[in-house]
């Protein structure tokens, strides 16, 4: 889209033109590695789609690395086969998009990863028998989940004291009805405002019956909703956590207590004549065990 300003001096360029001719300079060198700070930062909106598309397509063609830097993530997701997360000059994650997205090792990446960013709730955790007992900061929410949904969390949190974040993304919360009658995992929450976007509404609301929903804060919930028809701003609904999809974070650390595989975990067994009875499993003990029970 340049060739309407090829009679122009580049001070008569604006910073996107100017962009976009060093981008091509740069081509044209046929280098072995390709260095992007930011390339997109100047282009207006449309502009910048096209340019991710076209990027993606040079990427493709000239069969080069491509180290480029961005703050925005929808071009990192995008254009990334490989993704560093970096803080304050530190590696956060090395990994794919979609594992960035789907196992995030810390809270960091957690929040950086997505649109909107993951929701995040301060809550315990107290295992009691084959039932986890999870209770929110600043609600009078609880939820009782199976064990099984939570086996791949470090143990040691599960005592009732060990405070942690629960993070949760806005696609895994649903007001819809039909999910919402048939959910055993319910949190009432109140509607502060919308931001209609056309194909979908974001509502926002609070966990905590005295927050405002406008404050980011660990109470707060954005949830995705087809439309805000039926709601209203300051009611009181109750919404579906799917805890299938939730992530959990040490509250001091905040590195992942649900990680992707866990290097060891602990669960209830019986012994008895020399079997192990584990979950549905069933498991034969060399003879030493033979005089074990319990």
């Amino acid at each position: 889209d340049l060739n309407d300003y090829l009679d122009r001096k580049p001070n008569a360029m604006s910073g996107g033109q100017r962009q976009r001719v060093s981008l091509g300079r740069a081509i044209l060198r046929n280098p072995k590695v390709m260095l992007l700070d930011e390339p997109l930062s100047n282009l207006d909106a449309k502009l910048r789609a096209q340019m991710r598309s076209e990027i993606a397509k040079l990427h493709k063609e000239l069969k080069t690395t491509f180290i480029y830097v961005t703050h925005d993530q929808v071009e990192a997701m995008t254009l990334g086969t490989r993704v560093v997360v970096m803080k304050k000059g530190v590696i956060q994650q090395v990994d794919t998009p979609k594992n960035l997205y789907d196992y995030p090792e810390n809270k960091f990446v957690a929040g950086f990863i997505g649109t909107p960013q993951m929701n995040f709730f301060e809550c315990t955790l107290e295992k009691v028998g084959e039932k986890v007992s999870v209770a929110f900061e600043k609600s009078n929410t609880k939820l009782v989940l199976p064990y099984n949904d939570l086996l791949k969390v470090n143990p040691n949190y599960l005592d009732g004291k060990h405070k942690v974040y629960l993070g949760l993304r806005c696609e895994n919360v649903s007001l819809d009805k039909s999910i919402v009658e048939k959910s055993n995992s319910l949190v009432d929450v109140k509607i502060s405002h919308f931001e209609e976007l056309g194909n979908e509404t974001l509502v926002y609301g609070d966990i905590n019956m005295e927050g405002d929903g406008f404050q980011e804060t660990n109470t707060r919930i954005i949830i995705k909703a087809a439309s805000r028809e039926g709601l209203e701003v300051d009611s009181v609904v109750k919404v579906h956590f799917d805890i299938s999809k939730a992530h959990f974070f040490d509250y001091e650390t905040e590195q992942s207590i649900l990680p992707r595989l866990p290097k060891d975990n602990v669960i209830s067994a019986k012994i008895s004549s020399n079997v192990a009875s584990l979950l549905s499993a069933s498991i034969k003990l060399p003879e030493v065990f033979a005089h074990v029970q319990g």
